[in-house]
């Protein structure tokens, strides 16, 4: 298994590929629209999964589990990448929602996810305007983090532990009342819950683009390229939606 240095320098990486910056908070579901050939479903998979992915020479797919939190989502998606372009023997994947600390792979691609969601750099530098690493992290300072870089309190407190700003048992003392304590910040919570209405199942990438195209070329019915986009879940497309009469200026 590669080292963490190793792991972040594939994290600042795959950012650069992407068009991100080595430091800033990233909107993973936004750039991840810009990989032509993803296709990324979000779907219930009950609470043993947080994920999947499937690649082959033309087409990667990502599946999130849209049960979980959004926070957890955001590191699940960081996740998969690192099994799509970093473990080319790994063709198709399911993550367990509980962290393996066994499995090799599960092991860096969650090191990956943080790093890829929070660099060492730039964790490191939020961290010293706040605090001098010797003194003990608060509670604030644990919520100022996860809010600012998209990540689940769990997520947040291993990489925390791990780079010696906490120790174990200070953590476990911040697992529980997570909603509340970013309330009693003044934060919005919904990093804490998960999808809600349409994005409980639904698909965006390369599968709607193709059946679209598919359609515009003849090459299947008007009939099939409905049946297709129902199959993905984008009823939306299909029926419309309410909003699609209503003018935005």
């Amino acid at each position: 298994m590669l080292d963490d240095i190793q792991i972040n320098a594939n994290a600042l990486w795959m950012r650069k590929q992407l068009g991100e910056d080595v430091f800033s908070p990233i909107d993973i579901f936004a750039v991840l629209g810009s990989i032509h050939d993803l296709t990324l479903v979000y779907y219930p998979l009950g609470k043993r999964i947080s994920g999947m992915c499937l690649r082959d020479k033309d087409n990667k797919i990502m599946a999130i589990n849209s049960e979980q939190t959004y926070g957890r989502q955001r590191f699940t998606a960081a996740h998969e990448l690192c099994h799509i372009y970093f473990h080319k023997e790994l063709h198709r994947v399911v993550c367990p929602a509980a962290f393996d600390e066994k499995d090799a792979a599960e092991i860096e691609a969650n090191k990956f996810a943080s790093y890829f969601l929070a660099p060492y750099e730039s964790l490191r530098e939020f961290l010293e305007r706040r605090i001098q690493k010797e003194e003990e992290i608060t509670l604030e300072d644990v919520v100022q983090v996860e809010q600012y870089y998209g990540l689940s309190r769990y997520a947040t407190l291993i990489r925390l532990i791990r780079e010696g700003y906490l120790t174990k048992a200070k953590a476990a003392e911040m697992q529980t009342g997570v909603i509340k304590s970013a309330q009693e910040q003044g934060y919005d919570v919904s990093l804490y819950r998960p999808s809600s209405g349409e994005k409980k199942a639904t698909t965006f990438g390369k599968y709607v683009k193709l059946a679209e195209t598919l359609r515009e070329r003849e090459v299947i019915s008007e009939g099939l390229y409905e049946q297709y986009l129902l199959e993905a879940f984008r009823s939306d497309i299909v029926y419309g939606t309410e909003e699609d009469e209503e003018r935005y200026d």
